[in-house]
Protein backbone atom coordinates (compact mmCIF):
# COMPACT_ATOMS: atom_id res chain seq x y z
CA UNK A 1 0.00 0.00 0.00
CA UNK A 2 3.03 2.56 0.76
CA UNK A 3 4.40 2.01 -2.27
CA UNK A 4 1.11 2.78 -4.33
CA UNK A 5 0.97 6.11 -2.52
CA UNK A 6 4.46 6.86 -3.09
CA UNK A 7 3.80 6.03 -7.15
CA UNK A 8 0.84 8.59 -6.90
CA UNK A 9 3.23 11.12 -4.94
CA UNK A 10 5.82 10.49 -7.68
CA UNK A 11 3.66 11.10 -11.26
CA UNK A 12 1.55 14.19 -9.37
CA UNK A 13 5.15 15.81 -8.89
CA UNK A 14 6.16 14.84 -12.34
CA UNK A 15 2.77 16.16 -13.45
CA UNK A 16 3.51 19.97 -11.44
CA UNK A 17 6.85 20.23 -13.38
CA UNK A 18 5.07 20.23 -16.40
CA UNK A 19 1.57 22.22 -16.17
CA UNK A 20 3.35 25.00 -15.72
CA UNK A 21 4.17 25.05 -19.85
CA UNK A 22 0.36 25.28 -19.95
CA UNK A 23 -0.74 27.83 -17.38
CA UNK A 24 1.55 30.48 -17.78
CA UNK A 25 0.53 31.19 -21.35
CA UNK A 26 -2.75 30.58 -20.14
CA UNK A 27 -2.03 32.88 -17.36
CA UNK A 28 -0.54 35.53 -19.22
CA UNK A 29 -3.70 35.54 -22.04
CA UNK A 30 -6.08 36.39 -19.02
CA UNK A 31 -4.03 38.82 -17.17
CA UNK A 32 -3.62 40.68 -20.51
CA UNK A 33 -7.39 40.35 -21.45
CA UNK A 34 -8.22 41.67 -18.40
CA UNK A 35 -5.52 44.47 -18.52
CA UNK A 36 -6.94 45.15 -21.73
CA UNK A 37 -10.70 45.56 -21.17
CA UNK A 38 -9.54 48.16 -17.88
CA UNK A 39 -7.34 50.57 -19.74
CA UNK A 40 -10.39 50.52 -22.59
CA UNK A 41 -12.35 50.94 -19.94
CA UNK A 42 -10.65 54.25 -18.56
CA UNK A 43 -9.78 55.15 -21.92
CA UNK A 44 -14.05 55.38 -23.16
CA UNK A 45 -15.01 55.91 -19.36
CA UNK A 46 -17.85 53.74 -19.67
CA UNK A 47 -18.04 49.60 -19.70
CA UNK A 48 -16.48 49.36 -22.75
CA UNK A 49 -17.79 45.80 -23.88
CA UNK A 50 -17.59 46.69 -27.70
CA UNK A 51 -13.79 47.14 -27.86
CA UNK A 52 -13.20 43.02 -26.46
CA UNK A 53 -11.24 42.15 -29.74
CA UNK A 54 -7.96 42.66 -31.74
CA UNK A 55 -5.44 45.56 -30.87
CA UNK A 56 -5.40 47.43 -28.00
CA UNK A 57 -3.17 47.61 -24.97
CA UNK A 58 -1.01 45.45 -23.75
CA UNK A 59 -1.20 43.00 -27.08
CA UNK A 60 -2.39 39.68 -25.65
CA UNK A 61 -0.50 37.62 -28.30
CA UNK A 62 2.89 39.07 -27.14
CA UNK A 63 2.24 37.88 -23.68
CA UNK A 64 1.25 34.66 -24.62
CA UNK A 65 4.31 33.95 -26.67
CA UNK A 66 6.55 36.16 -24.34
CA UNK A 67 5.43 34.10 -21.68
CA UNK A 68 6.59 30.81 -22.93
CA UNK A 69 9.68 31.92 -24.15
CA UNK A 70 10.79 33.36 -20.77
CA UNK A 71 9.54 29.99 -18.66
CA UNK A 72 11.48 28.24 -21.12
CA UNK A 73 14.57 30.18 -20.64
CA UNK A 74 14.01 30.27 -16.60
CA UNK A 75 13.70 26.54 -16.43
CA UNK A 76 15.85 25.55 -19.82
CA UNK A 77 18.37 27.80 -20.01
CA UNK A 78 18.33 30.76 -21.79
CA UNK A 79 21.63 29.57 -23.92
CA UNK A 80 19.50 26.03 -25.06
CA UNK A 81 18.21 25.25 -28.14
CA UNK A 82 14.36 25.64 -27.31
CA UNK A 83 14.81 28.79 -26.06
CA UNK A 84 16.08 29.79 -29.31
CA UNK A 85 13.42 28.50 -31.42
CA UNK A 86 10.80 29.99 -28.97
CA UNK A 87 12.58 33.60 -29.29
CA UNK A 88 12.35 33.05 -33.04
CA UNK A 89 8.53 32.60 -32.14
CA UNK A 90 8.22 35.66 -30.27
CA UNK A 91 9.45 37.40 -33.29
CA UNK A 92 7.45 35.98 -35.78
CA UNK A 93 4.48 36.82 -33.76
CA UNK A 94 5.45 40.17 -32.87
CA UNK A 95 5.87 41.33 -36.41
CA UNK A 96 3.02 39.83 -37.71
CA UNK A 97 0.39 41.85 -34.84
CA UNK A 98 3.07 45.24 -35.89
CA UNK A 99 3.12 44.56 -39.85
CA UNK A 100 0.47 42.63 -40.91
CA UNK A 101 -1.97 42.91 -39.02
CA UNK A 102 -2.10 47.09 -38.70
CA UNK A 103 -1.67 46.69 -42.72
CA UNK A 104 -4.73 44.48 -42.70
CA UNK A 105 -6.34 47.13 -40.77
CA UNK A 106 -5.42 49.92 -43.16
CA UNK A 107 -7.29 47.84 -45.80
CA UNK A 108 -10.39 47.05 -44.30
CA UNK A 109 -10.46 51.23 -43.95
CA UNK A 110 -10.24 51.85 -47.70
CA UNK A 111 -12.71 48.86 -48.65
CA UNK A 112 -15.34 50.09 -45.76
CA UNK A 113 -14.89 53.49 -47.78
CA UNK A 114 -14.98 52.18 -51.13
CA UNK A 115 -18.68 50.02 -50.12
CA UNK A 116 -20.29 53.65 -48.82
CA UNK A 117 -21.75 52.10 -45.62
CA UNK A 118 -22.64 48.61 -47.17
CA UNK A 119 -19.92 46.83 -45.33
CA UNK A 120 -18.57 47.82 -42.20
CA UNK A 121 -15.08 45.70 -41.49
CA UNK A 122 -13.18 46.22 -37.98
CA UNK A 123 -10.58 48.25 -38.62
CA UNK A 124 -8.64 47.50 -35.80
CA UNK A 125 -6.47 44.86 -36.43
CA UNK A 126 -2.44 45.43 -35.19
CA UNK A 127 -0.92 46.95 -32.12
CA UNK A 128 1.40 49.76 -31.71
CA UNK A 129 5.05 49.31 -30.75
CA UNK A 130 4.17 50.16 -27.21
CA UNK A 131 1.26 47.99 -27.15
CA UNK A 132 3.16 45.05 -27.73
CA UNK A 133 5.85 45.77 -25.62
CA UNK A 134 3.38 46.29 -22.87
CA UNK A 135 2.20 42.22 -24.51
CA UNK A 136 6.06 41.68 -23.90
CA UNK A 137 6.53 42.55 -20.23
CA UNK A 138 3.16 41.51 -19.19
CA UNK A 139 4.04 37.91 -20.06
CA UNK A 140 7.48 37.93 -18.96
CA UNK A 141 6.24 39.32 -15.90
CA UNK A 142 3.42 36.34 -15.18
CA UNK A 143 6.21 34.18 -16.43
CA UNK A 144 8.74 35.25 -14.14
CA UNK A 145 5.90 35.46 -11.20
CA UNK A 146 4.20 32.05 -11.38
CA UNK A 147 7.68 30.22 -12.22
CA UNK A 148 9.14 31.83 -8.49
CA UNK A 149 6.05 30.45 -7.01
CA UNK A 150 6.04 27.15 -8.49
CA UNK A 151 7.60 23.82 -7.11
Amino acid sequence: MAWTFGLVVAVWFNTMKTWIYIAIPFTSWFVAGVLKFLINCLRERRLAIDLIGYGGMPSNHSAIVASISCLIGLREGFDSAVFGVSLTFVFIVTMDANSLRMAIGRHAAAINKLADGELNLRERMGHSKIEIVAGLLTGCSVAFLMNSLSI
